[in-house]
């Protein structure tokens, strides 16, 4: 049987999470995200904020965030169109900050679509009481790379 695209988009963001596929960073700006929820066009996810990610202040480090808004978010837009989308344009707006070990959730859902192009928004909110941190917006297009290259870990010639 073959796998459906949001069991593919989960096993993406698990080896992130894992180190098993990506970049050093990714791995680090991933581990420890649980996949709570995902199914067509919608991926929601929890984060315990590491001791590594904090910026100079205590605060995530709003690089790190970026980095977790736009893998959540690219997962949530494969899971909709079976399609491995790059993005085009990407904002982030930040409204409060998380310290060390603060649980997050992370939630992306597909908003728009118009052909090749896919709008997705991802919200990163305080599980304690649902008070929005981050809010981001991305449009996503089609890109000539296939699922199974998206799983393959890069070599060092990538």
């Amino acid at each position: 049987m073959e796998e459906g695209c949001v069991q593919k988009s989960v096993r993406w963001l698990q080896g992130l999470t894992l180190g098993m596929i990506g970049h050093e960073l990714e791995a680090l700006t991933h581990a420890g995200l649980q996949i709570v929820e995902a199914r067509e066009g919608f991926i929601r996810c929890n984060f315990i904020v590491p001791s590594y990610l904090l910026d100079e202040d205590g605060n995530w480090n709003v690089g790190a965030m970026a980095t977790l808004i736009d893998s959540v978010g690219g997962a949530a837009t494969h899971s909709f169109s079976g399609h491995v989308k790059t993005s085009v344009d990407f904002n982030i707006s930040f409204y409060s900050t998380a310290k060390i070990q603060e649980e997050v959730e992370i939630e992306a859902k597909v908003v728009g679509n118009r052909g090749k192009l896919t709008s997705v928004q991802i919200e990163l909110r305080r599980r304690e009481n649902g008070e929005v941190i981050a809010l981001g917006k991305e449009w996503m297009v089609s890109t000539n790379i296939s699922s199974s290259q998206m799983m393959r870990r890069p070599s060092t010639r990538d």
